[in-house]
């Protein structure tokens, strides 16, 4: 969807419009490190009125690079004992005034759906799917999950997929309210980009004035709920059953829990 080079997070910036691009294709735009912390950049430096992010085609984002983050089920992440807080891309997200609006035009799985779901507004291509996979990994949820699902979507359908990890495509979520509409793949980019042009020409003091008050009703406090999944998961990070689900998606068979 953006022309491809070596960085792993694009951004470009055009007529108070910015979009950033995952842009690890061989990966389905999985985040490792870097990619993490060059998506908090983009977002915290941005200059422009309003933001689209997407990803390289075929996927919007995948979720955490299993081997690099999760130490392929053997190690845990060197984020794990460290203070208790919100992820850093999460809060730089969930906290800028800047407007956000996720085009998915693929696979938005794990991390990838939290991060659709950080954005204020959701497009979706024709080909998108989506799912909470981490309770398959042994793991809960970032604070998308916890904190916005079910604002979108629900208590009872955002437990059902928190609860099982099912995927469900683009019409399905367009159904529950998960995303605000769904477009033919080759008009995804350019409704978003319509939609954000539209904002960027209002009033910008006023458009994140807005913004901030939309935070102030509907929101949790995200730092509170960002402290309480990273202690979560840094105790689920040592159970047996987190290192089975990893090594079993690894190894491309079913997984065999023990509950420890």
């Amino acid at each position: 969807m953006t022309e491809q080079s070596d960085d792993e997070v694009l951004y470009d910036e055009h007529d108070h419009v910015g979009v950033i691009t995952i842009n690890r294709p061989g990966a389905r735009n999985a985040l490792n490190w870097s990619a993490y912390a060059a998506l908090e950049a983009a977002v915290r430096d941005t200059t422009a009125r309003c933001l689209v992010v997407t990803g390289i085609d075929p996927a919007f984002c995948s979720g955490d690079d299993v081997k690099q983050i999760m130490g392929g089920g053997d190690t845990p992440p060197p984020d794990v004992g460290r203070t208790p807080r919100l992820t850093p891309a999460a809060d730089a997200l969930l906290h800028t005034d800047i407007p956000v609006i996720a085009a998915v035009n693929g696979a938005a799985v794990g991390w990838g759906m939290e991060l659709a779901m950080f954005a204020d507004i959701r497009v979706a291509s024709e080909k998108a799917k989506f799912g909470e996979l981490f309770v398959l990994r042994g793991l809960v949820s970032d604070v998308g999950g916890i904190g916005r699902l079910a604002a979108l979507v629900g208590r009872e359908k955002a437990a059902e997929l928190l609860l099982t990890g099912d995927v469900i495509g683009a019409e399905e979520a367009l159904r529950i309210g998960l995303v605000g509409r769904v477009v033919a793949h080759e008009e995804l980019l350019p409704t978003a980009m319509g939609l954000a042009a539209r904002i960027a020409a209002n009033p910008p003091l006023a458009v994140q004035a807005l913004k901030r008050g939309l935070r102030r009703a509907v929101d949790p406090d995200w730092n509170d709920l960002g402290a309480w999944v990273s202690t979560n998961l840094g105790e689920l990070f040592q159970t047996n059953d987190h290192r089975e689900g990893v090594k079993s998606f690894l190894e491309k068979r079913p997984p065999r829990f023990t509950g420890t």
